[in-house]
């Protein structure tokens, strides 16, 4: 009697757990550098609400903006230590993990955004998503923020009047070697020094995409933009392996998924914004938006392209001739 008193004593309490007792969501903490009100800010927020909305009780995710975690310089090193499971860092960030991302900053290689699609879409693209795993992390997909023009406190019009002016650069050695070839003075800076160096003319000029040249007022302080389209400024989504392959299979497939739609509604935001900034520039008249004519758009490439080769054994030739393919 006193052993069957024990068994559902037992049963009761195991029923009793089972019962009442739910599992906690697993947490995704996503941490980012800018504001809630541009691509990547939107993007997030996109994220965090279709996750909500779609997987309530197993995944919360948790997006925290304007560098409240991490900067990017920290945020790769706290995602190893699960300190954060997802971040969006500039893709020049990379470089010391693999020298394949060089490639989105090779000069003039993509004619447009749409090019920068097919490529990141193509299986050559998918497949740099995990040029990373090595180093444990996953790259989960490409987020835009647009492309990139010069401005300056000199019109410029050809390759030549580039020559000794000082340019802010991020912090990549294919950018370097892309003002080099310019006989330009490329300078690697804090992208929160920039409006100071510019309005105190201790830089000549720099590039950016026209939201970060919008949002950051740089237009105010820097006379002429010159239309250059000449790279893009795009973001790596990425998380840690560990943590990415430690989710159950039908989990990690649902989170997958509500990103690649994030994804590409970020990208949406980030190409309607471009537009809108640039006409903004426009009708401010506070600075003058030079557009080169064929001729001497070709001038500019001829003095960039050689940047190609110059990284071409660190990239791989055949990275570079599927990213020229994606141009057709």
């Amino acid at each position: 009697m006193k052993h069957l008193k024990t068994t559902l004593t037992a049963l009761t309490l195991a029923f009793g757990v089972a019962g009442f007792t739910h599992a906690a969501p697993i947490e995704i903490k996503f941490s980012h550098v800018v504001a809630e009100n541009t691509p990547k800010g939107q993007m997030a927020i996109k994220f965090q609400q279709l996750i909500a909305e779609r997987m309530p009780d197993k995944v919360e995710v948790k997006v925290y903006p304007n560098s409240q975690l991490f900067g990017d310089n920290k945020v790769l090193e706290a995602m190893i230590l699960g300190d954060v499971e997802m971040a969006a860092p500039s893709v020049s960030k990379f470089n010391k993990y693999t020298k394949k991302l060089q490639i989105f900053d090779l000069p003039f290689l993509f004619k447009d955004m749409d090019a920068v699609d097919r490529f990141q879409q193509s299986d050559s693209g998918q497949e740099l998503l995990n040029s990373l795993k090595t180093k444990g992390y996953i790259g989960l997909g490409y987020l835009h923020n647009g492309m990139k023009q010069i401005s300056a406190s000199s019109p410029l019009q050809v390759p030549a009047d580039a020559k000794g002016k000082k340019f802010r650069i991020m912090s990549s050695d294919v950018l370097a070697a892309q003002f080099e070839a310019l006989d330009a003075v490329p300078l690697k800076k804090p992208f929160s020094e920039v409006f100071t160096l510019l309005q105190t003319r201790a830089i000549d000029g720099q590039e950016n995409t026209w939201s970060n040249i919008y949002s950051k007022k740089f237009f105010e302080v820097q006379p002429y933009i010159t239309q250059s389209d000449h790279g893009i400024l795009d973001y790596l989504v990425v998380t840690s392996t560990e943590f990415w392959m430690g989710l159950p299979d039908d989990i990690r497939a649902d989170v997958k998924t509500a990103l690649d739609e994030a994804i590409v509604y970020g990208n949406k935001v980030a190409n309607d914004k471009a537009m809108a900034d640039k006409q903004a520039i426009i009708d401010s008249g506070r600075s003058k938006v030079i557009v080169l004519s064929d001729d001497d758009r070709q001038k500019w490439v001829e003095s960039m392209k050689p940047v190609w080769k110059q990284f071409e054994k660190e990239i791989g030739p055949e990275l570079i001739q599927a990213a020229v393919a994606s141009n057709q």
